[in-house]
């Protein structure tokens, strides 16, 4: 970022828009005013369009969204005047942040008034305050293309031509946040808390909304929020406070999320939360397999499934074959050894193969028990799993006499069946983190990382690869038994169809596999990230069920283009698949006749 007192670089090398840099920041600044002034009017005259965006003086729906953009737009706009209360929010520089949090805030208004003129039939039902938003947003949007880049564009290497497209994502790259000034303990405890809240509070809102269209504004302005406070420099100050802090952040994550159910008043949401957690769970088991030991399991929804099915049949259902009741723990060591069995059955003969062939069995294993819990049914197989109408009935839990089928109330807001069931839940994620985090950290997750890099260096430095992979392919195996445990409770029923490797309804094989990648393989908040939007994609966006695939493949090509390490990656994706400044030496840092090395002559 270019101190205040160095000299501006010249317009045409750091903006798009020909602008002196007063007039745009003032542009900018209007523009974010004008557009939280226009939610306070009417956009529509009818109350057909969901959100009832009717009303004058007072918000609503969608219009909170952009008014939610328009403040972080303005706030962030004042930040380039460095006001003291508002230095800590742009600490790599204005311009990015601000870029993008006008570009989130276009995009959600002018999609919600499409979708107003697309659902009631043409412009004339749209409000002045319509036309204002629009005209405020591309206010606003002129305004930050004019203003000057966070770090001067500088072509002159021959490798980055100065076409529009790349000055563009160059406004979009920010330097290095300033070494930030030490804070007592408690403050950074503060800091911790207070954005765990922030997220309990987002993810909250995006799990209640209750039309498609909200959501889909709420999650155009939630992402391009995200990649604002990337560029900014916040988040990357907040991971070196979870990361001085691990114990801490962690125990603030678990409390962010055991106070979700007392923000909901039935058990609608919750429900759904339950099952994010679920397939989270999966995730992270699925994680060990591929993000550490990089093994390619397209199967792996099937150790689930085994989970689950060994859980119903001695919890109590009516319908079991053995007719036997185990209590709750007895009952997860059951599905815990019964997926930890079926992985190691599975994986000794198969583990010895690589790559493309691995994958290929684990898919035909995935398909097998799917088949041959179809054909347990009396008929075809011996009568165990009752066939495609599976196991049905199967009673709540009891534990300790906390009854999960019964409304319980905590600090006087009362807990449904889904919210106790989303309690339990949320212990075994956390059991199942603590096994992930200290997997990775010991030896063994060390040895597994080299493996997944080089199989054959790692051999040839004396790591047992066959055994170390056999043992990745037993734990994640066990952590999904874990998981299909609780879901056979939730859901008090299992079936075979609720298997397979892909479908429009997650978890299977290849959602969760998505998840891992799309999230960020080998960490812990990527894959649970990844399989939270995977999974609430598909429930809030019920409009577009039938291009739900195609949108699915669209972003991870999208993703993978532009993001390939994931959207939570380590250290390690992110030297592999970005360039590095690591070579650049700066030539008055040198001793005498000394010549520095740069990136482009390396």
């Amino acid at each position: 970022m270019i101190p205040m007192t160095a000299k501006a670089p010249s317009r045409d090398a750091t903006s798009l828009i020909p602008l002196p840099t007063n007039i745009a920041r003032i542009t900018t600044i209007t523009g974010a005013a004008l557009t939280i002034l226009s939610t306070f009017l009417a956009w529509t005259w009818t109350t057909a369009f969901p959100g009832n965006l009717t009303v004058t003086g007072y918000p609503g729906g969608l219009q909170n969204i952009t008014l939610t953009g328009g403040i972080l737009t303005l706030l962030h706009a004042l930040t380039a005047y460095r006001p003291r209360g508002l230095r800590w929010l742009t600490p790599a520089g204005t311009t990015a942040p601000t870029l993008l949090l006008t570009l989130g805030t276009l995009a959600t208004t002018w999609y919600t008034l499409a979708a107003i003129t697309t659902q009631l039939g043409g412009l004339a039902h749209l409000e002045p305050g319509a036309y204002l938003a629009a005209l405020a947003t591309l206010l606003t949007l002129t305004g930050a293309l004019a203003l000057p880049a966070d770090r001067p564009y500088d072509d002159r290497g021959g490798t980055k031509p100065p076409t529009p497209w790349n000055r563009f994502r160059h406004t979009l790259t920010t330097g290095r946040p300033p070494r930030p000034k030490e804070l007592p303990t408690w403050a950074d405890i503060l800091i911790i808390a207070a954005a765990y809240a922030t997220g309990l509070y987002a993810f909250t809102y995006g799990i209640d909304t209750e039309y498609g269209e909200l959501f889909v504004g709420y999650l155009i302005l939630t992402c391009f929020t995200i990649a604002a406070l990337g560029r900014a420099g916040l988040t990357t100050r907040l991971s070196h406070l979870t990361a001085k802090h691990r114990n801490i952040a962690l125990a603030a994550a678990f409390i962010a999320a055991a106070c979700f159910p007392l923000t909901q008043t039935n058990d609608t949401y919750t429900n759904l939360a339950a099952s994010i957690l679920i397939f989270a769970t999966v995730a992270l088991g699925l994680n060990v397999v591929v993000g550490l030991a990089g093994l390619l399991d397209l199967g792996y929804v099937a150790f689930l499934g085994v989970g689950a099915y060994a859980a119903a049949l001695v919890s109590g259902s009516p319908e079991s074959a053995l007719g036997v009741h185990f209590p709750f723990w007895a009952a997860v060591l059951t599905g815990i050894g019964a997926s930890l069995v079926f992985g190691v059955l599975i994986g000794a003969p198969t583990l010895r193969l690589r790559g493309d062939y691995l994958a290929i069995v684990t898919l035909g294993f995935g398909e097998i028990f799917r088949i041959t819990m179809l054909n347990l049914n009396g008929t075809t197989g011996p009568d165990v799993t009752n066939g495609s109408m599976g196991i049905p009935n199967i009673p709540d839990l009891e534990i300790l006499g906390f009854k999960f089928g019964e409304t319980h109330d905590i600090l006087g807001v009362p807990i449904g069946r889904f919210g106790n069931y989303y309690l339990l839940m949320l212990l075994a994620t956390a059991v199942v983190v603590l096994v992930f985090r200290r997997a990775a950290e010991s030896r063994i997750g060390r040895a597994w990382v080299a493996i997944r890099e080089d199989e054959t260096a790692a051999t040839a430095m004396g790591i047992n690869a066959f055994r170390l992979k056999l043992l990745a392919f037993a734990l994640g195996a066990a952590l999904a038994g874990l998981a299909g445990t609780v879901q056979a409770h939730v859901i008090t029923t299992t079936t075979p169809d609720s298997y397979q490797f892909a479908g429009t309804v997650p978890p299977n094989s290849a959602f969760l596999l998505a998840a891992v990648i799309l999230g960020g393989m080998g960490t812990i908040s990527g894959p649970v990230i990844g399989a939270a939007l995977l999974y609430l994609i598909p429930n809030k966006m019920e409009f577009m069920q039938d291009y739900q695939l195609l949108l699915f493949g669209l972003a991870l090509v999208l993703l993978m283009r532009f993001r390939p390490e994931g959207m939570v990656a380590d250290r390690r994706k992110q030297l592999e698949f970005h360039e590095t400044d690591q070579l650049d030496v700066p030539e008055r840092g040198l001793p005498d006749g000394a010549v520095g090395v740069t990136k482009a002559e390396a």
